[in-house]
């Protein structure tokens, strides 16, 4: 998980147009994509078979938290672009009316409802992608079930804390100046080339954490970055985008970049920035997932008391052992009493 730091005020560029103001009655939005076709190469063997988006985050798969984050914002229509080998994400979503009556026949109320409940999150579509041909091909995908309407992207191993609001404020800003919205969150120079990065200023009101994008940049060299700003997966775009990136050419590699459609748009000054200072998961991060795990699970009420114990118990454990000099062989002195 990426710390951020507190954001400095962005730069001015006295060459940047005028913001663009929000129509009257510009349309809500209540459409959200969420591109799940990527092969999850970095979990590999677990993802040969499973899909990375579907690897368990305590007792749910990664993306039904993503799916709930846009529920719990209002978009109630969500389209999901999977690959061949991502039937589970479909299977997830879907009623599985066998299990539901044999636990309604034991009278598990709570299990029912917990396997119930993805199907009911939102109305859920799907579509393959076919070609891996990256993030902004995957987002064209789309065109056809989004037709002119805004829309919002949530990319499907990229988890916002629940206990957050991001989404809400990126569509609030939607809502003020139209155009696209992009999530960013400030980072350490060194990883700046992992990410598409933004060049930024201040937004026309003024807003505290809102920025004017004025440039994008897909995982720049390093050096050559306009700012610390990274853009992560969370996007509110304009319909817009479908047309820039139908003309968009393959980029860096070799795939069709959504970072250099924006680009495009931010050159006419319809993309803004809510810049993210909370708590992100990278799921796709074999380091990350598990500090996603423990997170979640100490935030849960059922689990938390528990388990932070336990966590407390073995971090002393790992303490004594380095202060002992002892490498371990992976069981606590604890545990190992007990095993004995």
């Amino acid at each position: 998980m990426i710390v951020p730091h507190t954001p400095a005020a962005p730069a001015t560029s006295a060459a940047a147009p005028a913001p663009v103001p929000a129509p009257a009655g510009a349309r809500p939005v209540r459409k959200a994509v969420v591109p799940a076709a990527g092969l999850g190469t970095r979990f590999l063997p677990a993802t040969k078979a499973t899909p990375k988006e579907m690897l368990p985050v305590v007792d749910k798969p990664a993306i039904q938290y993503v799916v709930e984050e846009a529920a719990a914002a209002g978009l109630d229509d969500i389209l999901m672009v999977t690959g061949r080998h991502k039937r589970a994400i479909e299977d997830h979503f879907d009623h599985a009316f066998e299990l539901e009556q044999a636990l309604a026949a034991k009278g598990d109320t709570v299990r029912l409802d917990a396997v119930r409940d993805p199907a009911r999150l939102a109305d859920i579509h799907h579509i393959r992608q076919g070609d891996p041909l990256g993030l902004g091909h995957a987002v064209l995908c789309a065109r056809h079930h989004v037709g002119d309407q805004p829309f919002a992207v949530l990319l499907g191993d990229d988890l916002i804390d629940p206990r957050e609001t991001l989404l809400s404020r990126m569509l609030d800003v939607r809502d003020r100046y139209a155009g696209s919205v992009v999530a960013l969150m400030e980072v350490e120079p060194e990883v700046i080339d992992l990410y598409g990065c933004a060049a930024v200023e201040p937004a026309g009101d003024g807003e505290d954490g809102v920025v004017r994008v004025t440039g994008l940049v897909e995982k720049p060299a390093p050096g050559q970055a306009p700012s610390r700003y990274a853009v992560i997966g969370r996007y509110v775009l304009d319909p817009a985008v479908f047309g820039v990136l139908e003309r968009t050419t393959p980029g860096r590699g070799g795939e069709i970049q959504l970072t250099d459609a924006l680009q495009e748009l931010a050159a006419a000054g319809t993309v803004h920035g809510v810049v993210f200072d909370g708590l992100r998961y990278d799921t796709g991060d074999k380091a990350d997932y598990l500090r996603t795990v423990v997170r979640l699970a100490c935030a849960r009420p059922d689990l938390g008391p528990a388990f932070a114990r336990w966590l407390r118990e073995f971090v002393a454990d790992l303490d004594t052992e380095a202060a002992d000099g002892s490498t371990g062989d992976g069981i606590t002195a604890r545990e190992g009493r007990r095993a004995a």
